[in-house]
């Protein structure tokens, strides 16, 4: 039973849905625990933390025994945000993020930022800082979603010795270029 106030069921939690069919669209869901993650992801669970997003995915323990199919957009949430993660980091079948636990040991509501990026249309934007500078840059290129502008982060973090950090933002957090049209020329 929800109230008015409250997108959630009592002692349930909000997670995301990430169905490796990269055609289908992500869901906003209620878990009622570990019986409804393994419903979501088909079989026992194994537990990947994303410490910058405060999120915990579940995925299918045994999806590469299985042969699941290859779930890009989870693989590339989990190397992005763990770089040190991404030349081992392979998600198969579908997945479940929720919020990381509290202090009773359980798992919360997915972070209200991370649904944003996640669940929102939006154009994005990667800004890049190279070593030995602190001005962030910006080019051109635009997303039309969070995961075509994370999969970029990862082919520059793998080809652009130079690179010391990227962030990827709302394309409208992101200056202009200089002498791009509305940028600072």
């Amino acid at each position: 039973m929800t109230t008015a106030h409250s997108n959630r069921w009592p002692d349930m939690v909000a997670g995301i849905l990430i169905p490796s069919d990269t055609n289908a669209p992500l869901e906003l869901r209620q878990f009622d625990g570990l019986v409804d993650y393994q419903a979501a992801v088909g079989g026992w669970v194994e537990a990947v933390t994303i410490p910058s997003l405060a999120v915990t995915i579940y995925v299918n323990e045994e999806g590469v025994l299985k042969h699941l199919p290859f779930n890009a957009r989870a693989t590339f949430l989990w190397g992005h945000h763990v770089p040190e993660a991404r030349l081992n980091a392979m998600v198969v079948g579908d997945a479940v993020i929720v919020g990381l636990p509290n202090e009773a040991g359980e798992d919360t509501d997915v972070p209200e930022r991370v649904r944003g990026l996640l669940l929102t249309q939006t154009t994005f934007r990667v800004a890049v800082r190279k070593k030995g500078s602190q001005k962030w840059l910006g080019n051109q290129l635009k997303f039309p979603d969070y995961w075509g502008a994370i999969t970029w982060t990862m082919l520059l973090r793998d080809n652009w010795t130079r690179l010391k950090e990227l962030h990827v933002l709302p394309a409208s957090e992101v200056e202009e270029p200089p002498g791009h049209p509305g940028g600072d020329n």
